[in-house]
């Protein structure tokens, strides 16, 4: 039996040397440091196999992802560097959402930082019938270091403000504050402060059971954190065998294990390769440009004023919601490549407002009807019109923000001449009889001399 646990031993332990003596080199031990994880944590296991899994299976996509982003990563790291923050946060973004603009996730999170509505707004993050900040790369990246930020003040160390940032700083508080319990009953023996840490885990569990609010939790963290014991990442990612609450979800002990991962990646010789090396320079030069334009403008305008393709300079700009500058904003930022600033600058007087369609409400219009028309919500007809309330009038003049080239096929009216039928105007204007009599709300096809008939091309 001990020559058979001793094989074993020996046999993890060669997989786990290997590990570790080949695929971590100086750059690797940087990547914690920044984090601020004690460079030892290189030969956790988990980290390893975590790693190890990423290196075998993902370099395909860990490139292809890098490449889709290759235009926007140096605004990213530029301006993770301004805002004092560690360069190997650029994981972080990874880790949510692999540097997808418009990712989105089953609980409302958006954007590369993949902020959920409620942070987006604390952060200053807008969201209306017109934009969604979340996934402004640059203003959501500027609320997530700020948002960063303020956990690094509350746990005074990167990767802990990374844990929190995942499963929130009221978890993280409680895993600390169960840690720290933990670590001095192993040290002291449980009968030194009994009864005031039988109080504190009777609390403790309460508030796992929401029988008690927040505020008992974190009084009892404010004092054990007095104590001369700081739980570090080997501490808070252990796993307590016999409990169904861990200090932190699994979900997030793998978390920081795959942003460590993903910086580690990066210091491999795949990155260097001739298909690859590009890579290496991502983040040297500026790449993209901030430009502000009136509200109201289509997209479609800036592309063409700038020589871009419009499928582009959509994609750098997915916080626009239909591709449309808020109207009501005196100007606003959008952003180009770089390389075409001078473009801009030089023809930006060129630039004109779009025309949008003016629809005529006639009987059976609702604001639903014209919405679903034109393709736009009919809220942003209802505020970008002003209407205080639901209630449409005959002949009423809608604008509906919708740029020319996005409008549906045009009306014409045709007057009923004796002799005319339905099927006859139908072959004249070679359209299909039901669409004609849908049209024109018809359920019979009796017509008068003196109709007016509804032609949609």
């Amino acid at each position: 039996m001990y020559k058979i646990l001793g094989s074993l031993f020996l046999s993890c332990s060669f997989t786990f040397a290997s590990l570790v003596g080949s695929n971590y080199n100086q750059r690797d031990l940087l990547v914690l440091k920044e984090l601020d994880i004690d460079t030892a944590y290189i030969t956790d296991y988990k980290l390893q196999k975590t790693y190890s899994r990423f290196l075998t299976k993902s370099q395909s996509k860990y490139i292809e992802k890098l490449n889709d982003a290759s235009l926007f990563v140096p605004k990213i790291k530029a301006i993770l560097r301004e805002e004092g923050m560690p360069s190997s946060f650029l994981y972080l973004a990874m880790a949510e959402s692999y540097l997808n603009l418009s990712a989105r996730s089953a609980v409302s999170a958006a954007g590369i930082w993949q902020f959920m509505p409620r942070t987006g707004r604390d952060f200053g993050l807008q969201k209306d019938l017109y934009v969604d900040e979340r996934l402004d790369l640059v203003k959501s990246t500027y609320a997530a270091s700020k948002y960063l930020k303020r956990l690094h003040g509350m746990f005074g160390k990167w990767y802990i403000a990374a844990l929190a940032y995942n499963c929130g700083e009221g978890r993280v508080i409680e895993a600390i504050t169960r840690a720290t319990i933990d670590m001095y009953v192993e040290d002291n023996g449980k009968n030194s402060k009994r009864s005031e840490i039988r109080k504190y885990r009777k609390i403790i569990k309460d508030y796992q059971k929401k029988r008690v609010r927040f505020s008992a939790l974190y009084k009892i963290y404010k004092e054990v954190i007095k104590w001369d014991y700081k739980p570090d990442v080997n501490e808070l990612l252990k796993v307590q065998n016999g409990l169904r609450r861990q200090y932190l979800p699994r979900e997030s002990r793998d978390y920081i294990r795959k942003i460590i991962s993903l910086g580690f990646m990066n210091n491999r010789e795949f990155i260097a390769s001739a298909d690859n090396s590009h890579l290496l320079n991502i983040g040297s030069t500026g790449s993209i440009a901030t430009i502000y334009v009136k509200g109201g403008m289509h997209l479609k305008n800036v592309a063409q004023v700038v020589g871009l393709e419009y499928k582009e300079l959509a994609n750098l700009n997915r916080h626009i919601k239909r591709h449309i500058i808020p109207p009501e904003a005196t100007t606003y930022p959008i952003y180009i490549p770089y390389s075409r600033l001078a473009r801009f600058n030089a023809n930006k007087g060129s630039l004109k407002k779009s025309s949008y369609a003016v629809h005529i409400v006639k009987k059976g219009d609702s604001l639903g009807v014209i919405g679903r028309k034109y393709k736009v919500s009919y809220k942003l007809i209802k505020k970008y019109n002003k209407l205080k309330s639901n209630f449409l009038s005959i002949n009423q003049k809608l604008i509906i923000p919708v740029a020319p080239e996005d409008l549906p096929p045009q009306s014409a009216f045709y007057l009923v001449k004796r002799g005319d039928t339905l099927d006859s105007i139908s072959k004249k204007y070679k359209i299909n009889l039901k669409k004609l009599m849908k049209d024109n709300n018809k359920k019979t096809s009796l017509i008068r001399i003196g109709d007016k008939i509804v032609i949609n091309y």
